[in-house]
Parts: C-alpha cells; structure tokens; sequence
C-alpha cells in the first residue's frame, strides 16, 4: 500500500461492499460528516443514513450507506454498515418506487397507525439511494 493511501473497507452482513485503497473517505457520522486522510487519530463514529464518498487516483466513488459504524485508524477505515450500495450498483428506479412507498405510507399517518421511525427511515434511505445512484 502507498504511504499516502488509506485502506478502505466496506462490509454488511451479508458481503465486503469494497476493499480499496484510497486518498481520502469521507462518511455521513451521526454527529456530522467527517472525513479522513492517512494519519487520522483513531476513533469510533457511529454512521448514520446517508451518503459516503472516497477519492482514489483522482476519482471519486461515491456509496449510499444505512447506519453502522466506522472504525478508524492511521492507516485503515472500516465501514460496517447495515447496507451499503456503490453508487453505480444501485437501481434508480427501485430506489423511486420504495420512495413512493415510503412517502404514501407517512402520509396514511394521519389515518392509520403506522411504525412512523420505520417509514422515515425508509423514505430516508430510498432518497439518498436516488442522489447516491444519480452521480
């Protein structure tokens, strides 16, 4: 590994989403987003829904992650998420259908009894799927 590359690794329960080296990575934290470059004090986030990026060789690749956490050291992030998608694996359009869902099932709120944190997180996630998948 280059000395100013950090090793980035994304894994949920069911897959290793990516191994890669990487400039810099930078994750939606449940206190605010955060960025690390090699060198980085070591510590523990708590990740949150939304959308990760890291730069490599001049490019950058962006994920769509749901929650988890991230590990960092000098030389290594670790993301375990509850789901995370790279950007051009996601379907655009699924993503807009469980948008839609999401969105009809707050709105029947107001009527029906609903798992109101469920549906949020849902409509949350489908919407950073769409912006992650648009890039």
């Amino acid at each position: 590994m280059a000395e100013k590359q950090l090793l980035l690794e994304v894994v949920t329960p069911d897959r290793m989403v990516l191994s890669t080296e990487a400039e810099v990575v930078v994750c939606p934290g449940v206190e605010g987003q955060f960025g690390v470059l090699v060198g980085h004090v070591p510590f523990l986030s708590a990740l949150e829904i939304g959308e990760m990026y890291y730069k490599a060789g001049g490019k950058t690749e962006f994920l769509a992650v749901s929650g988890g956490f991230a590990e960092v050291t000098g030389t290594k992030v670790t993301i375990v998420a509850e789901a995370a998608e790279m950007g051009r694996e996601i379907d655009a359009e699924r993503a807009r259908r469980a948008r839609e869902r999401a969105e009809k099932r707050l709105a029947a709120a107001k009527t029906e009894a609903i798992d109101w944190v469920r549906a949020e997180a849902s409509l949350r996630r489908s919407v950073i799927r769409m912006k992650v998948a648009g890039r």
